[in-house]
């Protein structure tokens, strides 16, 4: 299963203490390859990836093959990684001058070494022919300060998924598409079966759900300065939303503790009614919970009054210290080139980042007899055309998004004003 869900953020001040156990092992090591490299006249790529074995293993066997054969002067060296482990390998790796050739991260994390020269200015070494085949809004994505350091690669977006029984239960025809509607189905929902509406998480550490509702609903996290710009009307609306909607008992006590897994887990044991959550999560509720699959439903991704809608982005980036940038960029661009994104896409329930690979007839026709998967598909493609990645990308976003939850959390639980949360989690911003 491919989570596309933001990992857990980078706390650098803590994992650089980790460093100097490592260095010297992992230096090693790479000294060895690069003397092999150099006897041998092959240069060997060396490809890290976010657990993707064994579900890929074949897919990725085959399209290092067909690389290979087509650069016999390069080698693929293919890594796979536990997702939990990555942040902590990537680090040491880069921070001793030993890193990979290439790696698939989010641009979420990515920035945050991007902010420190980690990875390799692709605007030298990607043609302007080759960058325009993308995207335009999703290569954004992976930009820091007007430098592209990362090409975009798969891509998801939210839907809601639903339980048709028991919105009948509660007497509801339509599902909720903007949080104002969501707010009073909640309240129906509970009084009529006394389930909850939905779980959304405001651990610090997990899904940045919260903000981008915060986008959603107009407030401009961020002014051109950097500073905080939620001390707004906007941003004071949004904290009482989500505020009010604790207060009312209309959302279970652990969205304070949780993560975004527990989300899934009670959509799967029918104590939700709504999720939001990507398509690739239809094949686990179908396997694990196969009673509310019979019932599942798709609507379209929830938003505020602006309309916006939020796209997940997975990416790759080449490391600066890389001995091969040549090869490196060579394998990065094969790996997303339209081809290999589209096969990719089809086998992973994942949505390509290329416009010719998007624009395939896998993603926009429906079979008469069309499974929720098949929906789920044409229908997150379709919001695609107009999805964004609406948190801004900077170095430390880890840092705003604890001040807005921790704060937030604090007015959830009363312990200060609405007011006082939002003008606390500017400040301590600010003056990070």
């Amino acid at each position: 299963m491919i989570q596309l869900r933001k990992f857990k953020q980078l706390v650098a001040l803590v994992l650089l203490g980790l460093l100097t156990t490592w260095i010297v092992s992992c230096s090693t090591g790479n000294v060895s390859k690069s003397t092999k490299q150099a006897t041998s006249g092959v240069a060997t790529v060396e490809f890290w990836t976010m657990q993707l074995q064994p579900q890929f293993t074949d897919y990725f066997k085959s399209l290092i093959a067909n690389f290979e054969s087509q650069n016999p002067g390069i080698k693929v060296n293919w890594v796979d990684i536990p997702w939990a482990a990555m942040e902590n390998k990537i680090l040491t790796a880069v921070s001793a001058k030993t890193p990979p050739d290439v790696v698939n991260l989010n641009p979420g994390f990515a920035s945050q070494l991007a902010g420190r020269n980690a990875w390799l200015d692709l605007d030298a070494k990607v043609p302007n022919d080759v960058r325009s085949s993308y995207l335009p809004n999703i290569w954004k994505v992976s930009t820091l300060n007007g430098k592209s350091f990362g090409i975009p690669w798969y891509l998801t977006t939210r839907l809601t998924i639903y339980n048709t029984d028991l919105l009948k239960q509660a007497g509801i025809n339509k599902v909720p598409a903007t949080y104002g509607e969501l707010a009073q189905a909640a309240q129906q929902i509970k009084d009529k079966t006394g389930k909850y509406a939905f779980f959304v998480t405001f651990v610090p550490q997990d899904s940045g759900e919260v903000l981008e509702s915060f986008v959603q609903m107009g407030v401009n996290l961020i002014d051109a300065d950097g500073k905080a710009a939620f001390n707004s009307a906007q941003g004071k609306a949004a904290f009482q939303y989500w505020v009010d909607l604790y207060k009312k008992g209309l959302l279970p006590k652990e969205v304070l503790t949780q993560g975004h897994r527990h989300a899934i887990d009670l959509y799967q044991s029918g104590e939700t009614v709504l999720l939001a959550s990507g398509p690739e999560f239809l094949k686990t509720i179908a396997n694990n919970a196969p009673k509310i699959a019979q019932v599942t439903g798709v609507a379209p991704q929830l938003t505020g009054d602006t309309g916006k809608k939020n796209v997940a982005v997975m990416n790759i980036v080449i490391p600066r210290d890389t001995k091969q940038p040549d090869g490196a960029v060579k394998f990065a661009l094969f790996v997303t080139n339209d081809e290999n994104q589209l096969a990719f896409a089809k086998a992973a329930n994942v949505l390509p980042s290329t416009i010719k690979a998007l624009s395939d007839s896998y993603f926009k026709d429906i079979p008469a007899n069309a499974s929720i998967i098949e929906k789920a598909r044409v229908l997150t493609a379709k919001e695609l055309q107009h999805a964004e990645t609406l948190t801004p990308t900077l170095k430390d976003f880890n840092k705003l998004q604890k001040a807005i939850y921790e704060n937030l959390q604090a007015a959830m639980l009363g312990e200060k004003t609405v007011d006082k949360a939002v003008e606390d989690a500017a400040q301590e911003w600010n003056q990070r």
